[in-house]
């Protein structure tokens, strides 16, 4: 990792977007935090190591390119530049193709396409003048086929893989990388309580997937990029 530098967490305060945060805190990353909920933020500082420089951003429409690149002016301001950008933020509905379709669709591809492209196209020009970086997004396996009643959020994260991808072919020179995984289903509170009677012990943890993303975002990963990489594996 280029100590140097920052990593940006978007969903900071989320069940992944925490368990990545505290997994690089301990690894001695100078991080930004960026979440929708400050109260998350607060609660996540009170974890993490006492000597983790860390700077929390609340609030920032992860839609809108000025609000994004306030936030990675606010980041360069403070650490002198980003090494680093893993997105955890998206949405999840499911349903037919029907008369609810359309909304639906424009809702998964903002959640999930849109803040993935925005946030990416705000951090690629202090990575570009650095000549190295780090991308992280998280996309899913119905982006390769989807299920029935998967469409729009199947296309939205089919549009997150081909972001990826776009992102590592143009940016290949710059020493920038881009990768996006693809988790299986994360043992979360919140899927276990939708899914009450799910077999959960081939469930992934928040924090293997964490263990991932420190490595996709670490130099030794520097070949590494425009994959979807699966991470459904047993622990």
């Amino acid at each position: 990792m280029n100590d140097q530098k920052a990593v940006i967490v978007t969903g900071a305060g989320g069940n992944l977007g925490s368990a990545v945060v505290r997994e690089l805190a301990n690894a001695g990353a100078k991080l930004v935090c960026m979440n929708r909920s400050s109260s998350e933020l607060e609660a996540l500082a009170g974890d993490l190591p006492a000597a983790t420089e860390f700077l929390s951003i609340a609030g920032t429409d992860l839609t809108d390119y000025a609000s994004c690149a306030a936030a990675v002016a606010r980041a360069v301001k403070r650490f002198g530049g980003v090494s680093a950008l893993v997105n955890t933020v998206g949405g999840f509905q499911m349903g037919p193709v029907g008369p609810e379709a359309p909304a639906q669709w424009e809702t998964m591809m903002t959640a999930n396409a849109r803040t993935a492209l925005t946030i990416s196209a705000a951090v690629l020009p202090t990575m570009k003048a650095a000549g190295y970086g780090r991308i992280v997004h998280i996309a899913a396996a119905p982006g390769l086929k989807a299920g029935a009643k998967q469409a729009a959020y199947a296309a939205s994260k089919a549009a997150v893989i081909r972001l990826t991808e776009a992102i590592a072919a143009e940016c290949r020179d710059d020493r920038i990388t881009a990768n996006c995984i693809l988790p299986g289903t994360i043992d979360t509170p919140e899927n276990r309580a939708a899914m009450p009677d799910a077999k959960t012990d081939g469930w992934v943890s928040p924090q293997s997937i964490a263990r991932l993303i420190a490595f996709l975002i670490s130099p030794a990963a520097a070949v590494v990029t425009g994959a979807a990489i699966p991470a459904a594996g047993r622990e």
